[in-house]
């Protein structure tokens, strides 16, 4: 309250316009971002001893530095990111129910700024958060769940796929792959086929009994058969060992759970585009997470306007009917989120419409509240 009468002193004796980034912005920005930081660690704190909990023995067998650096320094800044919409609204009404209990937005008020000018600091705070999770999503997470998902692989619980049964996929324009059985293990195809067609003709085929995977596309098969179709002529090539490039690798049609989770943005973007062109149907969780990264981008924006409107004026019952309500709300956003993620994978809806349902629905609500509050 000291602080933030001074800087009201040296604004009371008339009313001025009111640059960007003023003492008061600043002061609002700091108490923002200082309890969203100090929720964020508090729950997380929560969150390690909850978890170390429910895997204990995995952590048992596992070494500690891989449990350390491998799986908690990975988790945490997952974990962070996923509910940062959370950590958000927890934040705007903490601070700002604790500046309405003190009379601090009445002097702010009423030393002349407007309600919309004081929410000014609130939505470059919001555009702090919003650039900082779209980052970690793009950029910094997705290489770090590599090493978070492989350790929950290892000594959890394994997930990932290693194995396939008739794979079919277009690896390009007019070439159709066929394996009967894949193994991750070994990197190695069995009864493989290539099919190269024109005009809707084929013009060659390969079969081989095996093919192992190398690096990026190249493909090493054996035992093979190549026939060249030229008209009424048919050449055959049969031998060992050839190396070769094929366009597509394991990854194309291996799909593990949480896969989509590893990758950037625009890998994700390059990997849903490539497969929308092999006519590969089952990349909704793909789809999702990309859509997923924008839209909780948005909800910083948006949470912090409810947040804000909410809790500016004084209510019976202090402090904690605003917390209250702001968690019911910020979990019933993130429980509309995963509904509707339902629907995309279900076929309802697509991705896109999906993911912003939550967003669009709220925004509706944040604008009303704001009218409200405002008034």
């Amino acid at each position: 309250m000291k602080d933030l009468s001074s800087i009201l002193k040296q604004k009371s004796n008339r009313r001025r316009s009111w640059n960007p980034l003023s003492l008061l912005d600043m002061y609002i920005i700091k108490k923002f971002l200082g309890t969203y930081i100090f929720a964020i660690m508090l729950i997380l704190a929560i969150t390690i001893v909850f978890d170390i909990n429910e895997k204990l023995d995995a952590f048992m067998q596992a070494p500690l530095k891989a449990t350390i650096f491998d799986y908690f320094l990975n988790f945490l800044p997952y974990f962070a990111n996923q509910f940062s919409p959370l950590f958000v609204f927890i934040a705007v009404i903490f601070f700002t129910s604790k500046l309405a209990d003190n009379s601090e937005i009445i002097a702010m008020l009423s030393s002349g700024m407007s309600f919309r000018r004081l929410l000014r600091p609130y939505l470059i705070s919001a555009a702090v958060i919003a650039v900082a999770t779209y980052v970690l999503s793009a950029y910094v997470i997705p290489p770090a769940n590599v090493k978070r998902i492989a350790y929950t692989n290892t000594y959890v619980k394994n997930r990932r796929v290693d194995y396939g049964d008739n794979i079919m996929m277009q690896v390009a324009p007019g070439q159709i792959a066929y394996m009967s059985r894949y193994d991750n293990t070994t990197k190695t195809g069995y009864r493989f086929s290539l099919e190269l067609f024109k005009d809707k003709k084929l013009v060659s085929r390969m079969q081989a009994q095996s093919i192992k995977w190398d690096t990026l596309y190249r493909w090493q098969v054996r035992d093979y058969v190549i026939r060249d179709f030229k008209g009424n002529r048919e050449e055959i090539k049969r031998g060992y060992q050839l190396d070769t490039v094929i366009p597509f690798e394991p990854r194309d049609f291996l799909i593990s759970r949480n896969d989509q989770e590893t990758l950037s943005t625009p890998q994700l973007r390059q990997y849903i585009e490539r497969q929308k062109q092999r006519g590969v149907a089952n990349i909704q969780a793909f789809e999702i997470e990309y859509q997923k990264r924008f839209a909780m981008c948005a909800a910083a924006f948006i949470l912090t306007v409810i947040g804000m409107s909410l809790s500016s004026k004084k209510v019976k019952g202090g402090m904690g009917v605003n917390i209250g309500i702001g968690l019911m709300l910020s979990f019933s956003y993130i429980l509309f989120m995963t509904v509707t993620s339902s629907f995309a994978v279900s076929g309802i809806t697509s991705p896109l419409v999906a993911m912003w349902i939550p967003n669009v629905i709220y925004a509706i609500i944040a604008l009303l509240l704001y009218l409200k509050a405002s008034r």
